[in-house]
């Protein structure tokens, strides 16, 4: 079992961090930024190809993490790879001794800066699920046998303020049904949605790590709020940040307050730093 899943499991307050892989074969940074993270960050998510952006895969990563002691999350979104595809690098991540998994549909290729690339989608968030539980199970999705079972914490993405939300979370319900374990959420700012949301998803008794976004200045804010969907940033933060003499600074007290309302509702929080690692243990105080 994962060092995430036992805390989970016990009922403690979990925080997750990310990191990118290189856009390049050069891995020193990425290295040195997990290795940087301070002790209360359990498990370091490591992107897959985040935004629609061609990166290094995201199983290289989380392999050299998990060789150096840092317990990688790996995501996998179903964008890029088709079902045989997608089923050879879980059972690889499996051999490879990585058991957390954060299994996503992933951002349509338009996004990002392959906008030609042919987007894949043979399988879905939900149905990707499945398909690490049938693996866990001894079974892949044709119905053979496999020579040994991998053991997954499988993970998926909600997104607590979207509408509508009936919709949203009969998806969550559906991705619980199919195997997720725990969930990370997209940056939440209010309080209102996320009560309501977490209202609705106790009796799931699923682990929800509440997505907290450092916002570094008012124009990210408002470009957050108009293009990444699910995610709503109120006018009065954004004018908190226009108004500060230190942006950055403002972020991080923003940041901070919304670590303590994942404290009043939520399992834990996954921490999006974007470059300003450095400020996790101030965000976390």
């Amino acid at each position: 079992m994962s060092k995430l899943a036992e805390k989970l499991i016990a009922g403690e307050f979990v925080v997750t961090a990310e990191v990118a892989p290189p856009k390049g074969v050069d891995l020193d940074g990425v290295l040195a930024t997990a290795a940087s993270f301070p002790p209360e960050v359990v498990a370091v998510n490591v992107t897959d190809n985040q935004g629609a952006n061609m990166r290094m895969a995201p199983l290289v990563v989380a392999t050299l993490l998990h060789q150096g002691g840092v317990e990688p999350v790996l995501q996998m979104t179903c964008r890029d790879r088709n079902r045989m595809a997608l089923q050879s690098d879980l059972l690889g991540a499996a051999a490879l001794g990585i058991k957390n998994l954060l299994l996503l549909s992933g951002d349509h290729p338009r996004f990002g800066d392959h906008p030609h690339a042919r987007g894949v989608f043979d399988l879905d968030s939900v149905q990707l699920l499945q398909a690490a539980d049938r693996l866990a199970s001894g079974q892949d999705l044709a119905g053979r046998p496999l020579g040994g079972s991998p053991v997954f914490f499988s993970g998926a993405a909600v997104s607590p303020q979207a509408e509508p939300f009936e919709l949203m979370f009969q998806k969550f319900r559906k991705k619980v049904e199919a195997g997720a374990r725990f969930f990370q959420t997209q940056a939440v700012f209010c309080e209102k949605p996320l009560a309501r949301f977490m209202e609705q998803a106790a009796p799931l008794s699923v682990p929800v790590l509440l997505g907290v976004l450092l916002l570094k200045n008012a124009r990210m804010a408002r470009f957050v709020h108009e293009h990444v969907p699910g995610v709503r940033v109120p006018e009065p933060l954004i004018d908190r940040l226009d108004a500060a003499v230190d942006p950055l600074e403002e972020g991080v007290r923003i940041a901070r307050e919304t670590v303590r309302l994942a404290r009043r509702h939520c399992q834990g929080v996954h921490l999006m730093t974007l470059g300003c690692e450095d400020r996790i243990s101030e965000i976390l105080c």
